[in-house]
């Protein structure tokens, strides 16, 4: 493997080629529901039960979601790439979902693979990013294979 010095272009295209799964994170807000696509989700520990995920500090949603005392974390199925590309270009664009709220206040997408209802357990300073650190309250799940990302556009895992 060649060494190059790079430039932010080099490092986006290298972070590229790690494939993630693709999720939507959504928030009650003063505003109405919210919705971001997020890529950046981990599990981090199963006892106690906590998983994470960053926003980038210059989204017009950031300081929404920094404040979120609860947030609900969406894995998309393959077949859910229309909401993927929905929420990365409009996080208030909700028409036509069956959204059911939790106690907290928070929408819920239909269909997820999986769902973490969360409560912010702690918030890190991460460059031009915040992690988000969630204690899962809440989870359901469902069979199916993942909506995965890998060089800038979604690819469903198995398709073709």
């Amino acid at each position: 493997m060649e060494h190059v010095v790079f430039d932010l272009g080099s490092l986006r295209n290298a972070f590229g080629r790690f494939a993630t799964g693709v999720t939507v994170v959504t928030a009650g807000t003063a505003g109405g529901p919210l919705a971001i696509t997020a890529n950046s989700f981990s599990s981090v520990s199963l006892d106690p039960p906590l998983v994470l995920w960053s926003i980038g500090r210059h989204s017009r949603r950031f300081d929404a979601f920094a404040s979120a005392a609860h947030y609900a974390i969406h894995v998309l199925a393959q077949d859910q790439a229309d909401l993927c590309w929905r929420f990365s270009k409009s996080g208030s664009d909700f028409a036509g979902l069956d959204l059911a709220w939790n106690a907290h206040g928070v929408p819920l997408l239909p269909r997820a693979l999986a769902r973490f209802e969360c409560s912010v357990a702690d918030r890190f300073p991460a460059g031009d990013h915040m992690i988000l650190l969630g204690r899962v309250l809440e989870l359901e799940t469902q069979d199916g294979s993942p909506l995965l990302f890998a060089g800038g556009t979604s690819q469903a895992q198995g398709a073709g």
